[in-house]
């Protein structure tokens, strides 16, 4: 891509509804990005696409302004039953779902439809409340989504547009089946807008979508890298002892303005995050196991400027668009070429710039070549000086887990023993 990531081409330039196109002027989009000014000329006029483009490209503006497009001048149905969602958009994360649902409140404010998020691990009574009014676009993953449809809380009949957001990691997070449930009770593809899209398109996912599309077209954004031109990349050769160390120093020198750490294990996770706070960062924890609300409210202190650095595992690596991430750390290099494309791609997002700092240890730097090989280049080596080892402070000892939550030595039992009886005779 180019530096500028915009294109010449304004989004005033479409036959858009004027309720759509108030809600782009306010959400301060002009000009579409490469993804944008390929997919929509499709979109527009109903064709199905599958999308390929760099993460942070303006995927999800892309299928919204699409979707709102199709609602708004589809005929309305002769008869139109309470309860039937005519827009549906499927996230593989809940974060995700949740920052798809917030873009689509923006854009569509001013469309009159009823939006409605469903995910897993939080609040199954209050999102069920969402079904006692119709509900026009319903967004979410697909294991609440089908939860609610068993209850028989809303049908697929009616969905006239679908969205499958980052079909390639459905399936590595295993919901294929649950998204071929789905499709096979939506109407026929001819009868329906489908979207793809995906930052990688591999062979499972394109076979998906000619199983379940009416002749898609494929649109890619081809470029010379396969990571963001705009981010720096950089890695250093440390033993395993030495990674706490780096790691104090390097954010010592720099300014984590706004920085997200992967480890590829909660329990590395946990001890980074401890070190951090024991050298007082300001630095919380995303994954897997962390309850919904608080990952919400994580999200949303990182997003605010209140946390400055973020712990993640991979739970975090996709879909998530949070501005302004100055740095990307990889304390632990992941195992999968593609993962290290997805984290570093927190940063340098919407043509802006970014550092990708990686960590090559004893236990993962076997995993450099694949990632190599897999970028088309060599990662550009930093030398280890003295002073960029600090000495941290240590966290102190966690707690240890108490029994039925009271910190005491078990009593012994007082009773007195009752002793069998004897017979004579035995």
């Amino acid at each position: 891509m180019e530096d500028n990531h915009l294109t010449d081409i304004e989004f005033s330039s479409f036959n858009l509804p004027s309720p759509l196109l108030r809600g782009i002027v306010e959400a301060g989009y002009t000009h579409c990005t490469p993804i944008q000014a390929k997919s929509l000329p499709l979109l527009l006029q109903g064709q199905d696409i599958t999308g390929q483009a760099q993460t942070g490209t303006g995927k999800t503006a892309a299928f919204l302004i699409a979707m709102f497009h199709r609602l708004l001048h589809a005929e309305p149905q002769k008869v139109q039953q309470p309860r039937q969602p005519r827009g549906m958009i499927i996230a593989p994360t809940r974060e995700l779902a949740v920052q798809i649902h917030n873009d689509a409140l923006v854009l569509g404010k001013h469309t009159g439809f009823n939006i409605g998020l469903v995910y897993g691990g939080t609040a199954y009574e209050a999102q069920r409340e969402i079904f006692k009014s119709d509900v026009d676009i319903l967004i979410g993953t697909p294991g609440r989504i089908i939860d609610y449809f068993k209850q028989r809380l809303f049908n697929l009949k009616s969905i006239e547009v679908l969205v499958l957001d980052e079909a390639d990691r459905m399936f590595d997070l295993g919901f294929i089946k649950d998204i071929r449930y789905l499709l096979r009770r939506m109407p026929r593809p001819e009868d329906r807008l489908t979207m793809l899209f995906s930052a990688t398109l591999s062979f499972r996912v394109t076979e998906l979508a000619y199983e379940h599309m009416n002749l898609p077209q494929l649109v890619r954004i081809e470029t010379d890298r396969v990571t963001a031109d705009k981010v720096q990349q950089k890695i250093y050769y440390t033993s395993n002892e030495e990674k706490i160390p780096l790691l104090i120093g390097l954010l010592n020198s720099v300014d984590p303005q706004r920085t997200i750490l992967f480890t590829n294990t909660k329990h590395m996770a946990n001890r980074v995050c401890a070190y951090l706070q024991a050298n007082d960062f300001s630095a919380g924890i995303l994954s897997g196991d962390v309850p919904q609300k608080k990952r919400l409210s994580l999200l949303k202190r990182f997003q605010n400027g209140d946390l400055a650095i973020l712990v993640a595992t991979d739970v975090a690596a996709r879909g998530l668009h949070i501005p302004d991430v100055s740095h990307v750390i990889n304390f632990d290099l992941p195992q999968d070429p593609e993962d290290y494309v997805h984290r570093i791609g927190r940063t340098a997002r919407a043509g802006a710039s970014g550092d990708a700092i990686s960590f090559a240890c004893e236990e993962y730097v076997f995993s450099l070549p694949d990632i190599e090989e897999y970028l088309g280049h060599k990662i550009p080596q930093e030398p280890i000086s003295a002073d960029l080892l600090a000495e941290p402070k240590k966290p102190p000892p966690a707690p240890r887990a108490r029994r039925g939550g009271r910190d005491r030595r078990p009593r012994r039992n007082t009773r007195p023993r009752r002793r069998a009886s004897r017979s004579r005779h035995a």
